[in-house]
């Protein structure tokens, strides 16, 4: 009985020996796009150190300070590299410091866990747009406020008819890659369609062939809907340069000489929008302007009769077209930018309250 007890007492302090023994691991965060990894490890003492191995095998250091918490993450790592880590303890009974090493290797997962709350939002947002597209095809008249600037086309393309005047539709300077550009040309579709129906000239220069082809091919098709095939003139949809000043020196002689009786400004502008805006309003056109980039609509504001905000131009050609999956998808898009409103303010609600796993959720913290 009594080697039994012995025994039993050197096991536990064996076992308690060993307990208080530090001990450091480091290993791959999870379900990530494998660029981070977590350094762990477990010590009675105050303070440790963690070096880190670089490129040619020196050790640098990477973080000095309190025991607490016992886990750190590193990031933007690169995926499929191997990373060496030491832990040194300091002993507060001795001058030696205790040695540990350990190394991890970054792996790539083929789903990011902490992507998860982008997938949920795009599934809801994609679920609504088939949604509304669904009921838009079943003869639901979904509301879009009026837009003054697009209401004006008509008095435009009446007044160019009137004067016998051209009308000037300028796409912006961004190529075919940039979304202000498609918009402008939805726009261009609808207008050709009216002036196809009035028997008006339309001029549209291009900056980029791309830009160039499209804007024909749109032009044309909008004179096929209407009938007048033999109406449409290509060469009034024509290339001027790729230099952005040179393209509105261009412009600007057009409407000098031609004195067209309505210009349409919309698409991508930057630093030319004043110049075109202030040059056709010295020619007394009707000129309706629009675009995306916020640092410019002061320009358009004050220089043009209409001015297409942000993300108008966008809605333009559901507005203009009325076309189910145009309105459908208008619809879904404002159901998604509600439904981030909302998320927003339930955060805001949620970390006042204390309550972070909100936003630890949006966050990808797990």
């Amino acid at each position: 009985m009594k080697a039994l007890l012995l025994f039993l007492g050197l096991m536990f302090i064996s076992l308690s020996s060993y307990a208080a023994q530090p001990t450091f691991w480091v290993q791959d965060v999870p379900w990530d796009e494998g660029k981070a990894l977590t350094l762990n490890w477990q010590t009675a003492a105050d303070t440790v150190i963690i070096q880190k191995a670089d490129s040619l095998g020196t050790w640098q250091l990477f973080y000095h300070g309190s025991s607490k918490p016992s886990i750190l993450t590193e990031t933007d790592l690169k995926p499929g590299h191997v990373y060496s880590y030491r832990l040194i303890v300091p002993q507060t009974t001795s001058s030696d410091s205790l040695l540990f090493t350990a190394t991890g290797k970054t792996i790539e997962q083929w789903f990011y866990l902490h992507k998860l709350s982008y997938l949920l939002i795009l599934l809801v947002i994609s679920a609504a747009i088939i949604y509304y597209i669904q009921r838009a095809r079943m003869g639901k008249d979904y509301f879009i406020r009026r837009i003054s600037g697009l209401d004006s086309m008509e008095e435009a393309v009446g007044r160019a008819t009137e004067k016998g005047k051209p009308i000037l539709f300028v796409p912006g300077i961004g190529d075919l890659d940039d979304i202000q550009t498609i918009a402008s040309l939805t726009i261009l579709s609808q207008l050709a369609q009216r002036s196809a129906e009035y028997n008006t000239d339309l001029i549209v220069p291009c900056r980029f062939s791309m830009v160039l082809s499209a804007a024909r091919e749109v032009v044309k098709e909008a004179y096929l809907r209407v009938g007048k095939p033999d109406a449409y003139r290509e060469e009034n949809i024509f290339y001027l340069t790729d230099d952005q000043f040179g393209y509105v020196a261009g412009i600007d002689g057009i409407m000098v000489r031609e004195q067209p009786a309505a210009n349409f400004f919309l698409g991508s502008f930057y630093a030319e929008s004043l110049i075109l805006a202030e040059t056709g309003y010295s020619t007394g056109a009707i000129q309706t302007s629009g675009t995306a980039q916020a640092s410019q609509l002061p320009f358009f504001v004050v220089s043009c009769d209409y001015t297409l905000i942000g993300e108008e131009l966008f809605a333009a050609s559901a507005y203009l077209s009325r076309d189910p999956q145009q309105l459908g998808s208008l619809k879904g898009h404002d159901f998604g930018k509600l439904l981030v409103i909302f998320l927003i303010l339930v955060g805001v609600v949620t970390e006042i309250a204390g309550w972070h796993w909100f936003k630890a959720f949006f966050e990808g913290v797990q």
